[in-house]
């Protein structure tokens, strides 16, 4: 399970909205939320057949710490790594110790958010 000191990673957290084209028009497309920071743990990667393409898909585990703002992320959402600048698509959420502490997300890189 994760603790304090391993949560090393600012993910923001972005849904999907309306947003000013700047030209008067709205317009889907993501709107941040917030930030938190979080645990990012590499999960074995894994490759899938696309369109008669091999396409490879990097699977993490996300740990954030349970909160009123971490409870409405939902996996059309997406998580980007500030630092880094990757995107992630959410698959699931899991309480995983069942203890309301930490909410664990399944998320790949690599695919449609």
């Amino acid at each position: 399970m994760a603790n304090t000191g391993s949560m090393r990673h600012r993910i923001t957290f972005d849904s999907l909205g309306a947003v000013d084209d700047g030209y008067g028009n709205t317009q889907s497309g993501w709107v941040e939320k917030f930030t938190v920071w979080a645990e990012v743990k590499p999960k074995l990667g894994g490759e899938t057949v696309l369109a008669a393409r091999l396409q490879s898909q990097n699977t993490v585990n996300i740990t954030v710490r349970q909160s009123s703002k971490t409870a409405m992320v939902q996996t059309d959402w997406r998580a980007r790594d500030v630092r880094e600048g990757k995107e992630y698509a959410i698959k699931s959420i899991i309480d995983p110790d069942d203890g309301g502490a930490w909410l664990e997300m399944l998320c790949q890189i690599g695919v449609a958010a």
